[in-house]
């Protein structure tokens, strides 16, 4: 917000420079992004009269101007300005004055032969506008010649530009600013009151329907009779202009001074207008939501199409401002309005912010309902602007409705709830203040002012120690716990008078068991050959499961993803269309989803694979070598052999039906827990999107792994090597296609005993002399002992204990 200073000193009490003011704000919270000194735009230059204008004889756009400016003689000046006549008050820069917004200091000179003595200025060059289509002119009733024009034209101000955190509502206003730095100089406050007193309005000339009092907790409308639509006073113009608004007319520009004011929106509606526009002889203004697809065209001249959520006034149900956010130009005041209805309302701030959004429409009136303005200042700020439109349009008030469903406690004159404050609670949040050469901490003879500056009304539970503490309501959204008020303390005494004080000891820190899994997890996928993914969570709703967003940006990012293959897949395929080659990829992220328990979220863990990772492409006439099942399935088997994790894999054919092949697919386990998947694309989808056919893919839940890899007894331990020899066996026989081969290496595990070293599979065939149904598989299963040689008495008896535990669990036909 812009703030003039000229403004502020007629509320508050300043003494200090304009920087100095900058600096208290900013270290109180409040950042001044820039500080614009107009006092020195127009130094120099003085009111003139043109007494004399003349053609200048070389040129047909000039003009020869005799111009008084209170000397001895008048100054002879060339000006090309249209408006340029006699009998005009101007302002003039004679020679030597510097303009700093145009940066050009006056000279005696020539133009087109004529000698000129100065220039006659426009608003642009003296920085008030960007483009002006003439020299200025002033309309003044007692015109001192000579006399500077910087007070004429608000230029011997000082506008700082102050921005406010999002809690502070009540800095979007002069009386907030204001009060803000009466607490923080100690300055005298004077609030602008009502200019004059009014009779209570009554009568029946309209009535008020507020069919939702959430949204709109309160409501005045104010009907004024005889309004003389004008140019406003200049002081009124230029304070609005300080501001960055632009004047209008008398009515509209003092519901804008009252929104910088205050910080209440306002707006005027012509009563005229309002009446025949709703229609009927009666007149009910009223407060509900739009029906979706209902148009209305805002002030800006723009029709907008409404949607649900946006909140309407309306006149006998119709239209005529979009509530919070702009008014209608149907209704809006013009050059011939006589008669107003000033609405001065409340709108609930989450209401306003939808709507805003929903139309694409911010301005300076919704920003403020944004944030939350002051229920308790409604009637304040209504009341003067009823006696600006008096004092400036002639208004006569005659009929005034109030619905309101405010809670007592922020009406006007309630009392909002308190808060216990504890003076050693203070201390241990903000620590020791600096005091001389030592330290000591804050009493309450630094407490209580701080507070009573601010509005708060104080009464001691236990002296010096606690208090009950009632916030003004102008301050009830934002101070609203113990720690608030502390804030404040901190805020106002000072942060840099606190002591900064260093851990005694320091120590080095370390990542914690899950942070460094998830580093080993990563770093093990990165050393296997991939490449590490990031996606959005964001996708295009296409299944029930799927969580929606309420407010989405785009169509294609308007739910939550519930699996991760998806994106590895859209990787794979945008990587070969920019033709980077296959993408071995692996991505760490969150799944969601919904069900009958309510929204559900975990972290996964998923990947794609299909590249061909050997070099030395050449003895293969530069083609790529496609990637097998047991390739891929080899690579993520070597990542888990580098973290030490016991994946175990188990047919499947229901997982991802639309992403993976029903018969190239396997669910992945770990410690008897189904964590993921794993397999080929599906023929189909490869075929859609033009994809290799050696293209896997697997998904796993992040949580079990990083279980697994924190548990205490997890991690692998030193085995001492044998010094003796082994004793290898080879065992084949036929078994059912359905039988996996995880299973039949678990039974020969667990029945041969501590002898088996390990066991291997080297050939599965299925084809001529197979019987139907089955396969033909040969397993190397090798025995050692570490404390002497194996003889064939040791080996043979395990060795037929794992024979007779197939055939009795899984009746395979033994072929040796």
């Amino acid at each position: 917000m812009r703030i003039s200073l000229n403004w502020l000193r007629e509320l508050i009490d300043i003494t200090m420079s304009p920087e100095e003011l900058a600096h208290t704000l900013t270290m109180a919270g409040f950042e001044v992004e820039d500080i614009e000194d107009r006092r020195s735009w127009a130094n120099g230059v003085v009111l003139g009269k043109i007494i004399e204008r003349e053609q200048h004889p070389n040129a047909d756009k000039l003009s020869v101007c005799k111009v008084n400016i209170g000397e001895e003689s008048p100054l002879n000046i060339v000006c090309g300005a249209p408006n340029a006549r006699a009998d005009i008050y101007v302002a003039v820069a004679p020679i030597g004055t510097y303009l700093p917004k145009i940066d050009l200091k006056i000279k005696k000179a020539k133009l087109r032969g004529v000698p000129s003595e100065g220039m006659i200025c426009s608003l642009a060059e003296l920085g008030l506008t960007k483009e002006s289509e003439g020299i200025h002119e002033f309309d003044l009733e007692n015109p001192q010649l000579g006399t500077a024009v910087s007070p004429l034209l608000g230029l011997d101000d000082v506008i700082l530009d102050l921005t406010s955190t999002a809690n502070r509502a009540d800095a979007l206003s002069m009386v907030g600013v204001a009060r803000e730095v009466a607490a923080l100089t100690g300055g005298a406050l004077r609030l602008p009151l009502a200019l004059s007193t009014y009779p209570t309005p009554g009568g029946q000339g309209f009535s008020l329907k507020i069919d939702e009092s959430q949204a709109c907790p309160a409501y005045i409308g104010t009907e004024i009779t005889g309004v003389k639509i004008a140019p406003s006073p200049l002081w009124l113009q230029q304070r609005l202009q300080a501001a960055g608004v632009r004047p209008i007319n008398n009515v509209v520009d003092v519901t804008n001074y009252i929104l910088l004011e205050w910080g209440q929106p306002l707006h005027a509606f012509d009563r005229d207008r309002l009446q025949t526009l709703a229609g009927g002889d009666s007149l009910t203004l009223g407060v509900r939501f739009a029906q979706s697809g209902e148009t209305f065209k805002t002030l800006d001249g723009q029709t907008r199409t409404l949607q649900g959520q946006n909140l309407l006034i309306t006149a006998n149900n119709k239209p005529v401002a979009i509530a919070g956010v702009m008014g209608g130009e149907e209704t809006e005041v013009y050059e011939g309005t006589q008669n107003l209805i000033l609405e001065a309302a409340l709108f609930d701030p989450p209401a306003v912010r939808r709507s805003s959004r929903a139309v694409g429409l911010r301005t300076e009136s919704s920003a403020r309902y944004e944030r939350g303005v002051n229920y308790a200042g409604l009637e304040t700020a209504c009341d003067r602007a009823i006696a600006l439109f008096q004092e400036l349009a002639g208004g006569t008030p005659v009929h005034q409705r109030l619905a309101d469903a405010r809670p007592e406690e922020l009406r006007l004159g309630g009392s909002v709830q308190s808060i216990e404050l504890r003076r050693d609670r203070v201390n241990q949040v903000l620590g020791p203040i600096q005091q001389g050469e030592g330290t000591g901490e804050l009493q309450a003879t630094d407490i209580e002012p701080i507070l009573t500056a601010l509005g708060c009304t104080l009464t001691a539970t236990t002296p010096g120690q606690v208090w009950s503490v009632q916030v003004p309501p102008y301050r009830a959204r934002d101070l609203e716990r113990e720690i608030d008020l502390i804030e404040e303390i901190a805020r106002l005494y000072g942060y840099d008078k606190f002591c900064e004080t260093l851990p005694t000891q320091s120590a080095a820190g370390q990542l914690g068991p899950e942070q460094q899994a998830r580093r080993d997890l990563r770093s093990a996928f990165r050393s296997a050959g991939l490449t590490e993914l990031m996606h959005y969570s964001l996708v295009k709703a296409e299944q029930e499961n799927q969580i929606a967003l309420a407010n989405p940006l785009f169509t294609e990012y308007s739910a939550l993803r519930t699996e991760m293959l998806s994106g590895a897949i859209d990787a794979f395929e945008y990587n070969l269309a920019q033709g980077n080659g296959p993408l071995n990829g692996f991505e760490l992220g969150r799944t969601f989803w919904k069900d009958s328990e309510g929204l559900k979220e975990q972290e996964a863990i998923a990947g794609i694979l299909g590249g061909d990772p050997t070099l030395g492409r050449w003895v293969r006439s530069g083609r790529e070598q496609p990637m097998s099942w047991y390739e891929a399935k080899g690579i993520l088997e070597s990542v888990c052999d580098r973290l030490g994790l016991e994946i175990t894999y188990r047919p499947e054919s229901n997982a991802y039906p639309t992403l993976l092949h029903p018969g190239r697919t396997a669910s992945l386990w770990l410690q008897d827990r189904n964590i993921g998947v794993f397999g080929q694309l599906h023929p189909q989808l490869r075929q859609e999107r033009e994809l290799p056919d050696e293209v896997y893919i697997f998904q796993m839940e992040l949580q079990p792994i990083l279980d697994a890899l924190t548990q205490d007894t997890f991690g692998r331990k030193f085995s001492a090597y044998s010094s003796y020899p082994s004793s290898d066996r080879d065992l084949a026989f036929y078994a059912p296609v359905e039988v996996a081969v995880s299973d039949l290496t678990g039974v020969m595990s667990q029945s041969a005993g501590s002898l088996l070293e390990s066991v291997q599979l080297f050939d599965d065939y299925r084809g001529q002399n197979v019987p139907e149904g089955q396969r033909s598989l040969a397993f190397r299963l090798v025995y050692r002992a570490s404390d002497r040689t194996l003889t064939d008495e040791d080996v043979e008896p395990a060795h037929q204990k794992v024979r007779d535990a197939l055939v009795s669990q899984f009746a395979v036909s033994l072929r040796s």
